[in-house]
C-alpha cells in the first residue's frame, strides 16, 4: 500500500505552486446555523459555480487555479442530479449542464500525441488545463480517474429516462463515451490494471489490486459491453487483500479514508457480496464502517498528542496539509505535509495532526451515530466559505503566516479540492434518501460489472437483469488477452499477512504462491529472511533486497514456488549476531526466528501442495545469520540453505553437515567481516559438509543482486532435493 500510494500522490498530485491570493475572506465571515442540509447544499455549489463557463470541466481546486481534474469532472456531473433532487436547480438545469458537459468530452480530441489531446482509446488524462480542457502537462492517462469520471457519466444516462432530446442526446452521449473506452487495452499478464500511460514511455507497471478506491473501476472494466475483461479480474483484485484487526475492527485494512468511501458513492454494497466478504461474513459497506470507526478511534487515542482531536474531531484521509516542513512540537521533532494520503491502519499511518472532514462527512452512511455528531461539531469549531469546510484543518501546526492574516491561530487550508468536496455531496446524499445507490443499482453496466465479479445476494438478486441489459450486444470479456505492452508490477506477485502466536505476538510477511498451481503438482517453499536494516512493522520494507530475483518470468515459469518473506520487528533479530562471535547461537531462539519456524510447520500442515523435500532456506545480513541460525534448530526441515554476509557458530556445525549450503560473501564486506562465513564454512567442511562457498574480491556487504539475479545460483537452490 504506502508504495502504491506514495505513486498517486507523485503522480497524480501535482505539488501547487504558492498562490499570490491571501487565504479567502471568507475564513473570518460570519457563517450559517449548522443544518446537514446547509452542509451538502454549500458543497453542491463548489460544482455548479466553479464549473469552466466554455468547456464545464471542474477545477481541481479552488481558489488556486491551476487545472481542472476529470475525476472532479466525475463527482461533478453526479452532483447535478443531486442539486436536482433536492431542488436547489431544476432538472432542466441539470440536464443542460450535463449535456454541455457530456458533449465537450465527447468532442475532445484523442490520440497518441504528447500535446493537443485530452485522452486517447477512450480514457482521459488525468488533469487538463483549465482553459483548453486538453492534456495538463506531462500528466498520466489515468484509469481510476477516467473511472471516477464514467461513474458520473453513467449516473446521468440512468438518471435522465425521459422521451426529450435534451435528455436523449444525454444518454447516448453517455452510453458512447463508456463504450469507447478500451478497460481491456490495461490489462496486464495478472489479470489487472494499470494504474497510467504515458504516451512516450507506456504503461505503468503499477496496477490496481487489493481493497482500495479502483473497486468501481473494476467493476465497470467487468461491465464494458464494448471492451471487458475477464471474470477472473475479480479474483486478481481480492488476491492481496490485507484482513487484520485494527482498533479492535477486524477488517480488510486500508489506511486513508477515500479507499472506503469512493466506490461507495455510487454503489450500494449493503447486503450483496463476493466470495471473499461471503467467506469473512460481513460486506464491503461493513468493512467501512469498521474502517471508519477504527479511523475515529486512532483520532481519540491521539498517540502524537495532536491538538483538537477527540471524538468529535477526528477524520484522516487524502487532502491538503500545512506544507512539508519539520517543527518543534510537544518538545520533539514533528514532520508535518503539504498534499498526502493521511490515514491510519495495521500497515500503514500517516498522521501530522491534519483533520480533513470529507473523512467524516464522506463516511455518514456507514456510520452516522459518530459522523453526524463530527460533522456539526467541526462546522461549529471550525471557519467554513461558499463552498463548505476548506480541504484541511491543522490545530497544531501554529507556523502558517496565511492563516494568521486572516486572524486563525492555526492552519487552515485556503482550497476547496473536488474529489473531497465530492464525496460529501453524494454520500450525506445516500444517508438521506439512497437516490444515487437507488439509481446505480439500475444501470445494466454496473450490475453486469457486479454479476460478473461474483456478487450476490441484496437487492442484486430482486434485479432482472434480462429487462435491463435487453437489447445490449455484450463482447465476450473470457476472451480478452492481456496487452503485451502492459508490464507487471514485481510486488503484485505478493499478498500481505500477518501470523499470531497464541501468546499474541504478530509476525508480518509476504506470500508468493505458483502461478495457476496444477492439482496433484508440489511445489518448492522458499523461506527469505532480510536485513537488520529492512525490520519495522510496515510489511513492505523486507521486501526491498534480493526477493524479486524468484519473480523474473523466467524463474516463476521454469520454478514455480511457494516464497515466504517475513518482516522482522524493530530492533528484533532473526537469531545470531556480528556484533559478539561468542554469541552466534542461544539456546532460545529469537521471538521472530520462533515465528518463522511456527509458520513454516503451519504451511506445511495446511497446504499439501508444498513440496516437505524442496524446502529452502536464504537469507542476508542479519538474514544469513538468521538462516545459520534455523537451519542449526530444525535442520530436518530443510533441503538446503543459502545464507550471504552471515555467519553461524562453528561449534554446531555437525547439525547441518548434511544439508547442502552454498555460502556468499563480499571480500571487501566492513559490515559483516568475511570470517563470520569463512569460520563456518571451514568447520562444516571439517563435519564433511555438502559446502560451497562464494567470496566476491572486488565487493563489499552489497552483493544481494550479483547472487541472486545469477540464473545459476537459484538453478542450484532449486535442484537440491531432500531425501525421503
Amino acid at each position: 500500500m504506502l508504495l502504491r500510494i506514495a505513486l498517486i500522490l507523485n503522480l497524480l498530485f501535482f505539488s501547487v505552486a504558492a498562490n499570490a491570493q491571501t487565504p479567502t475572506a471568507n475564513i473570518g465571515a460570519e457563517k450559517p446555523p449548522y443544518s446537514l442540509d446547509e452542509v451538502q447544499r454549500r458543497h453542491f455549489l463548489y460544482f455548479w459555480e466553479l464549473a469552466h463557463r466554455d468547456n464545464f470541466q471542474v477545477p481541481d481546486r479552488y481558489p488556486t487555479d491551476n487545472f481542472s481534474s476529470i475525476a472532479a469532472t466525475g463527482f461533478g456531473l453526479s452532483t447535478y442530479l443531486v442539486g436536482a433532487e433536492r431542488g436547489w436547480i431544476t432538472r432542466q438545469q441539470a440536464a443542460e449542464r450535463v449535456l454541455k458537459t457530456l458533449e465537450v468530452l465527447k468532442n475532445l480530441p484523442q490520440g497518441p500525441a504528447m500535446k493537443g489531446v485530452a485522452g486517447y482509446k477512450g480514457w482521459y488524462y488525468h488533469f487538463l488545463h483549465t482553459q483548453t480542457a486538453l492534456r495538463f502537462e506531462n500528466v498520466e492517462l489515468s484509469s481510476i480517474d477516467t473511472g471516477l469520471l464514467m461513474a458520473g457519466v453513467l449516473s446521468c444516462m440512468t438518471y435522465f429516462n425521459q422521451n426529450n432530446p435534451t435528455e436523449k442526446a444525454i444518454r447516448d452521449i453517455s452510453d458512447f463515451l463508456f463504450r469507447r473506452v478500451e478497460f481491456d487495452w490495461y490489462l496486464n499478464d495478472h489479470n489487472r490494471l494499470s494504474m497510467g500511460w504515458f504516451p512516450d514511455r507506456g504503461f505503468l507497471a503499477s496496477e490496481w489490486r487489493g481493497y482500495n478506491e479502483a473497486m468501481i473501476l473494476v467493476i465497470m472494466a467487468l461491465g464494458s459491453p464494448t471492451h471487458p475483461v475477464p471474470a477472473s479480474m475479480w479474483d486478481a483484485w481480492c488476491h492481496p487483500y490485507f484482513r487484520a484487526d485494527y482498533k479492535g475492527e477486524d477488517m480488510v485494512n486500508f489506511g486513508p479514508l477515500f479507499g472506503h468511501q469512493y466506490s461507495h458513492c455510487w454503489i450500494d454494497f449493503k447486503g450483496i457480496q463476493d466470495p471473499y466478504m461471503k467467506k469473512m461474513g460481513i460486506d464491503y459497506f461493513e468493512n467501512s464502517r469498521r474502517a471508519t470507526l477504527a479511523n475515529r478511534q486512532h483520532c481519540i487515542d491521539n498517540p502524537m498528542k495532536f491538538k483538537g482531536y477527540g471524538g468529535n474531531i477526528w477524520g484522516l484521509t487524502a487532502g491538503d496539509g500545512p506544507g512539508d516542513t519539520e517543527k518543534e512540537y510537544d518538545g520533539k521533532k514533528q514532520r508535518f505535509y503539504g498534499y498526502g494520503a493521511r490515514g491510519a491502519a495495521v500497515d500503514y499511518m500517516l498522521d501530522d495532526g491534519t483533520i480533513a472532514p470529507t473523512a467524516a462527512v464522506a463516511s455518514i452512511p456507514f456510520a452516522p451515530e459518530v459522523c453526524l455528531p463530527a460533522t456539526e461539531a467541526m462546522w461549529k469549531r471550525w471557519p467554513v466559505g461558499p463552498y463548505g469546510f476548506f480541504d484541511g484543518y491543522n490545530e497544531s501546526f501554529t507556523w502558517s503566516s496565511e492563516s494568521a492574516q486572516a486572524g486563525m491561530p492555526y492552519w487552515v487550508d485556503k482550497d476547496y479540492l473536488g474529489i473531497d468536496q465530492g464525496p460529501i455531496v453524494l454520500m450525506i446524499e445516500n444517508y438521506r434518501s439512497s437516490f444515487l445507490w437507488d439509481l446505480m443499482k439500475k444501470n445494466p453496466y454496473i450490475v453486469a460489472g457486479l454479476k460478473r465479479a461474483g456478487f450476490t445476494g441484496g437487492w442484486l438478486e430482486k434485479v432482472d437483469f434480462q429487462k435491463l441489459a435487453s437489447g445490449i450486444q455484450w463482447a465476450d470479456g473470457e476472451k480478452a488477452q492481456p496487452n503485451p505492452d502492459v508490464p507487471v508490477d514485481r510486488n503484485s506477485f505478493f499478498r500481505r499477512e500477518t501470523y499470531r502466536d497464541p501468546a499474541g505476538h504478530k509476525l508480518d510477511y509476504q506470500l508468493m504462491e505458483p502461478g495457476n498451481p496444477e492439482a496433484g503438482k508440489k511445489y518448492p517453499l522458499v523461506v527469505f529472511l532480510h536485513g537488520s536494516g529492512e525490520r519495522g512493522s510496515d510489511n513492505y520494507s523486507q521486501m526491498n533486497n534480493g526477493v524479486h530475483a524468484f519473480c523474473e518470468k523466467e524463474m516463476r515459469e521454469k520454478h514455480p514456488c511457494y516464497l515466504f518473506v517475513p518482516q522482522c520487528p524493530k530492533d528484533l533479530r532473526w537469531g545470531g549476531t556480528s556484533r559478539n562471535p561468542d554469541m552466534l547461537f542461544a539456546p532460545e531462539p529469537t521471538a521472530p526466528g520462533r515465528m518463522v519456524l511456527e509458520m513454516i510447520d503451519k504451511m506445511l500442515r495446511e497446504n499439501p501442495q508444498i513440496d516437505r523435500n524442496r524446502v529452502y532456506i536464504t537469507g542476508l545480513s542479519m538474514g544469513g545469520f538468521g538462516t545459520f541460525d534455523l537451519l542449526m534448530r530444525r535442520p530436518e526441515l530443510f533441503a538446503a540453505g543459502m545464507p550471504l554476509c552471515g555467519g553461524g557458530d562453528p561449534k554446531l556445525a555437525e547439525r547441518i553437515r548434511n544439508i547442502p549450503l552454498w555460502v556468499f560473501h563480499g571480500r571487501l564486506d566492513e559490515v559483516v567481516y568475511p570470517r563470520f562465513s569463512t569460520d563456518i564454512v571451514d568447520a562444516l567442511k571439517k563435519n564433511g559438509a555438502k559446502v560451497k562457498y562464494t567470496e566476491y574480491s572486488t565487493l563489499n556487504h552489497d552483493i544481494w543482486d550479483v547472487t541472486y539475479y545469477n540464473p545459476e545460483t537459484l538453478e542450484w537452490l532449486f535442484a537440491q532435493v531432500k531425501p525421503n
